[in-house]
């Protein structure tokens, strides 16, 4: 069990930056697979990005690809979403999300924890 605390949201104008920041608590002796995903009003929940346990290896997908960058500190058990380059299309609840499983799932059903989300708007 782990709890998930996503901070970092805010307003910000197109072609700006934000870093987000998903605080882990609980059983952070365990490492997990961390995931990012997003929804806007009207959509459905959509992958952002994955980080493996180590952080050796991220997945993104392609409409963020080259401008958002997972990291991790497993020291401190806190997972950062870095956001460059804004465009208004990313307007969403930003989720982090951790799962138990042994590959790096895409699919939000695939997660088992999940933080409260944090809003992010970018303006035009």
């Amino acid at each position: 069990q782990v709890q998930l605390v996503e901070s970092g949201g805010g307003l910000v104008q197109a072609g700006g930056s934000l870093r987000l920041s998903c605080a882990a608590s609980g059983r952070t002796s365990t490492l997990y697979h961390m995931g990012w995903f997003r929804q806007a009003p009207g959509k459905e929940r959509e992958f952002v990005g994955t980080i493996s346990k180590s952080g050796a290896i991220t997945y993104y997908a392609d409409s963020v690809k080259g401008r958002f960058t997972i990291s991790r500190d497993n020291a401190k058990n806190t997972v950062n979403l870095q956001m460059s380059s804004l465009k208004p299309e990313d307007t969403a609840v930003y989720y982090c999300a951790a799962t138990a499983a042994a590959s790096l799932p895409i699919v939000a059903r695939n997660y088992d924890w999940w933080g409260q989300g944090t809003q992010v708007t970018v303006s035009s």
